[in-house]
């Protein structure tokens, strides 16, 4: 049954291939009629909904079925099963090249395009000034795409897409491309998309931009969907989904584990005695926690700087963050942190005992429990925020040693997520009630620590 309130619904969509030795297999199956290949399931039994004016990420890792469901549903390849309707006007950013001729200039093509759409040249015409200018190719506009650079045919995909005014549209990796201002010009674009109800179909690797632009992501693995549902938690799905060839790596320690913790979990700076009694922490029992099995949270609370329960904060004032964990298997170096984001679901700042630079203790046996105490100087805007994740990861002894010679992606590569949970709690920073007259310290979202010189010639 198709509902007004969905755009696109796909049901029970499988695609598969036969897959052969050899070319000659083919042609032997076709005389012999004996099967000689085997099936490969691209998609098998997808469902899944996407609402007016919604915004929904398809994650998974590479070979998971994420490019052959978007191809099925902008009609480029056909299902062998299942059905998909859709309702309305699709614009697609697909792999690239596709949709445009190599031969054709870049204005032939935005025609062209045009005219898939159902535009006919005088729409196109009024359309073209703004699809130009948005795309800055300058003079290449009139030139063949194929001699185009990646970046100058994003640019113009990305510009003929939006300005045909689509009620869908389907995004694949195509923004990952291109100078960082064109990125954040094709952002914001997809932003006043959103605001004018147009619905979106996101594929990215970029798990930072699926939880800013989704409300919901459908995660597939192997073909499957295997979750459909909040974002935060699809994206942590996907982490745990991610790392699973390192598990046994890391399950099989190479250190002694010791009765107690070899160094202090926080710097000496930090009173590594307080902990705030019972009655200060939240109710987690109803929280999801996403866990790969080997820890499970046990308390979260958020202080003032004296240890009181706050959720209200003077701009530039310290909140104290405390967050306990249970280890359910032994670990070698414990890796806690937590993310802040504004209300409109920006990441403001995220941290853990890494980017501290911590002092952790080293080889920790199941049963132990893990105490963190955060302090994050709240120099940011005036607004509502979230805790919007709190979590507890492990490295190795030996990468964690080795931490100064990898890339901080690297090194978060090598990271084994144990337990994480998202949209923890809500705190609001407000005014200043004492300091300057002026309550403005900043603009923009987060307070950089430098200075500003002045002087007359």
């Amino acid at each position: 049954m198709f509902y007004d309130m969905n755009v696109i619904e796909v049901n029970n969509l499988t695609k598969v291939y036969k897959l052969y030795s050899s070319p000659k297999d083919r042609l032997k199956e076709i005389l012999s009629k004996k099967k000689l290949h085997h099936d490969f399931y691209a998609l098998n039994d997808v469902s899944f909904s996407v609402e007016k004016g919604q915004t929904v990420g398809v994650i998974g890792q590479n070979g998971s079925g994420k490019s052959t469901l978007l191809q099925i549903i902008c009609g480029v390849l056909q299902p062998t099963s299942g059905s998909i309707r859709a309702n309305g006007r699709i614009a697609a950013l697909l792999e690239l090249g596709a949709g445009f001729n190599p031969a054709f200039t870049g204005r032939e093509n935005v025609y062209m395009n045009g005219a898939l759409m159902g535009f006919n040249r005088e729409e196109m015409e009024r359309r073209f000034p703004e699809i130009e200018a948005f795309a800055e190719i300058g003079e290449f506009i009139d030139q063949p795409v194929k001699t185009y650079s990646t970046g100058m045919f994003v640019r113009l995909a990305f510009s003929a897409a939006i300005h045909v005014d689509p009620d869908i549209l389907i995004v694949d990796e195509a923004l990952a491309v291109g100078d960082i201002f064109f990125r954040q010009k094709c952002y914001k674009r997809l932003a006043d998309l959103q605001d004018r109800g147009c619905s979106i179909i996101l594929v990215s690797h970029a798990m930072n931009d699926v939880e800013q632009f989704c409300q919901r992501a459908l995660l597939l693995h192997h073909g499957g969907a295997i979750f459909n549902g909040p974002t935060s938690e699809a994206v942590r799905r996907y982490y745990l989904i991610e790392q699973e060839g390192r598990i046994a790596k890391q399950a099989r320690p190479s250190i002694q584990f010791e009765n107690e913790p070899s160094s202090p979990l926080l710097p000496p700076s930090m009173e590594t005695g307080f902990w705030p009694p019972t009655e200060v922490f939240l109710d987690i029992s109803k929280m999801s926690q996403l866990s790969n099995g080997w820890a499970r949270c046990t308390g979260i609370a958020i202080c003032d700087s004296d240890g009181r329960p706050c959720r209200s904060f003077e701009q530039g004032e310290r909140a104290s963050f405390f967050y306990e964990f249970e280890l359910l298997h032994e670990i070698e170096v414990p890796i806690g942190g937590l993310v802040i984001q504004n209300d409109k679901g920006v990441l403001v700042h995220g941290k853990s005992t890494l980017e501290y630079g911590s002092n952790v203790p080293i080889g920790i046996k199941q049963g132990s429990r893990l105490r963190f105490r955060q302090d994050v100087s709240l120099e940011i805007a005036i607004g509502e925020y979230t805790l919007y994740e709190v979590g507890l990861a492990a490295l190795s002894l030996n990468d964690f040693q080795r931490k100064k010679y990898y890339s901080y992606r690297d090194l978060s590569t090598k990271l084994l997520r144990l337990c994480h949970l998202t949209d923890v709690a809500r705190f609001a920073v407000l005014p200043r009630s004492k300091g300057f007259p002026v309550q403005l310290l900043h603009h923009g979202i987060a307070n950089l620590q430098g200075q500003c010189q002045v002087s007359v010639i």
